[in-house]
């Protein structure tokens, strides 16, 4: 029978939930589970596809085509299982699910109230679409106390009435901080935010402490007491140097000693080798390679925390260590690029959306053309290099994109129809924006003798799509002609997915988003490709 474990947050927001939720799962996949990681979202959007990055982060897309909340990228990345559209829902979706049920009658006329029909759909969402899997993993975003959580919270109260106890597990991350001026780590907040789990019925099974340094043992014995755990479920979660290290310090803190004690089952110690590995290679690189990242989000880092990490993956396949600067685009439009880019052995744009900053993108791609810098554009990065290519390879001089509003020269326009497996989608301007996009994992065609087709080894890949617009095709011949070649296309030859330069080191835009499909242990070739590169690069400078 599969067994569910519930994570929990007190204390402060960005504590790691999703971090811990990925290690975890990785470690009871390293000990012979097959697992399922998911999110529960308090946040009423219905999903986070209309956010912005500055109030959310990336949004993380899957292989069926679902936005969703970029810890699923964690547990993807930790565990190499592909999350699904089941894998994550929010207060708004599950609304807006009752909703629809209420006004088609399904609930009989009957008061629809929190309890029991939106948690009923909470707890059916926890426990649909799934198939043999040991462990499923829940993490419950935002933190405990927050008002709309409160529903998710009675819903795994709930569960475990419906579940039992031998088949369900709470395991509550909190914070112990150190206290300079007094010397100490307090406990203090731990339990109160144990005490406020308990006022909603949820008497937490293991405590995850973080903490900055170890927690001594009559601090832990002060917690296990104060908060009803038993002493050896209360567990460090210390800092560590790489994120990489994580389901290694919690093994050694006995995480996954515990939950295999909780369920009363027995398995063999986990074989953690690859993981070792791993931290044995960003720790110990054997050289250094600086990357720009020329973007419009760069104030918040976890606006495109699946690309950094993507990344760190290149570096790890080459073993070097990935050195970024983060550039915020609207910069260049001042026309200083030198300053900024002097010396960066790559620059990368990736994906976005709007006008603003799109000029100094430009100005990053025909820098690097230029300059003979290895450049990877990923989505309105791959837009960006073709409106610069046409306008000054080209002599296209009024190239732009109807995402900007009319032009003379749509070089790049809006998607309006395309097939989704044998289902034809329509789209018009000025249509609804949640969920509309080309979303998901759709094939791409490689023309045999390109840089990409030596890349993948393959003819036909699949990759993760998000966006509204698209290369206009009837542009090809003009840039091909100038030096641009259009390397890979859908499948029925209609819409452009790679473009390439093949007389320059190393210049490749994607329409899609490969960074949502590497792992640390399988690193996107992309992404390998491009970071040796950049050392073929900074051997030059």
């Amino acid at each position: 029978m599969t067994r569910f474990i519930f994570i929990t947050g007190g204390v402060v927001s960005s504590l790691g939930k999703g971090l811990a939720s990925a290690a975890l799962g990785a470690l009871l996949q390293a000990r012979g589970f097959k697992v399922r990681l998911r999110k529960l979202d308090p946040y009423i959007n219905v999903d986070p596809g209309t956010m912005s990055p500055y109030q959310h982060g990336e949004v993380f897309v899957t292989e069926d085509g679902a936005e969703t909340d970029l810890d699923l990228g964690h547990y993807e990345r930790f565990t190499g299982v592909s999350a699904r559209q089941s894998d994550n829902v929010t207060t708004g979706r599950i609304y807006s699910d009752v909703i629809a049920k209420e006004r088609r009658g399904d609930y009989l006329g009957a008061t629809i109230q929190v309890i029991p029909h939106i948690t009923n759909a909470i707890k059916e969402f926890v426990t649909s679409d799934l198939t043999d899997e040991d462990f499923v993993l829940c993490e419950i975003g935002g933190t405990v106390g927050d008002i709309e959580g409160l529903p998710f919270l009675e819903a795994i109260r709930q569960l475990r009435n419906d579940l039992g106890r031998d088949n369900t597990l709470y395991l509550h991350l909190t914070l112990v901080p150190y206290i300079p001026t007094a010397g100490e780590l307090k406990t203090k907040p731990t339990q109160h935010s144990v005490k406020e789990l308990l006022s909603v019925g949820i008497q937490p099974d293991i405590l995850l402490c973080r903490a900055d340094r170890q927690i001594p043992e009559a601090e832990r014995q002060k917690i296990a007491q104060f908060c009803n755990v038993r002493e050896e479920a209360v567990i460090s979660a210390l800092d560590v140097d790489t994120i990489y290290n994580v389901p290694l310090s919690y093994h050694k803190e006995g995480l996954d000693e515990q939950v295999c004690q909780h369920f009363k089952i027995a398995r063999p110690a986990p074989d953690l080798s690859r993981w070792e590995k791993i931290v044995e290679t960003v720790t110990k690189p054997e050289g250094e390679v600086s990357i720009a990242i020329v973007g419009k989000y760069t104030g918040l880092r976890d606006a495109y925390k699946s690309l950094a990490e993507a990344l760190d993956h290149g570096g790890i396949a080459n073993n070097v260590e990935v050195g970024t600067q983060w550039v915020d685009s609207e910069i260049f439009e001042s026309g200083d690029v030198v300053s900024h880019l002097e010396g960066i052995h790559g620059i990368l744009v990736p994906g976005g959306f709007g006008e603003r900053g799109s000029e100094g993108k430009i100005a990053a791609a025909r820098f690097a053309r230029e300059r003979n810098i290895p450049y990877f554009g990923i989505c309105f990065g791959m837009q960006m290099a073709v409106i610069e290519a046409a306008r000054n390879m080209a002599g296209m001089g009024k190239a732009s994109s109807t995402e900007f509003g009319p032009c003379k020269q749509p070089v790049v326009g809006l998607m309006t129809e395309w097939l989704q497996g044998k289902d034809l989608q329509i789209r018009e301007a000025g249509g609804n924006m949640g969920g509309t996009m080309r979303l998901g994992a759709y094939p791409c065609t490689l023309e045999k003798g390109s840089r990409v087709y030596d890349i993948y080894g393959n003819k036909e890949i699949s990759e993760r799509h998000r966006h509204r617009y698209e290369v206009n095709t009837t542009y090809r011949d003009a840039l091909e002609k100038a030096g641009m070649k259009f390397s890979g296309m859908s499948p029925d030859g209609i819409l452009p997915e790679i473009v390439e330069i093949p007389d320059h080191p190393w210049f490749v835009g994607v329409q899609f988003h490969p960074e949502l499909k590497s792992r640390p242990f399988e690193p996107h070739p992309l992404f390998t490709s491009f970071i040796a590169a950049a050392i073929d690069q900074s051997r030059l400078v």
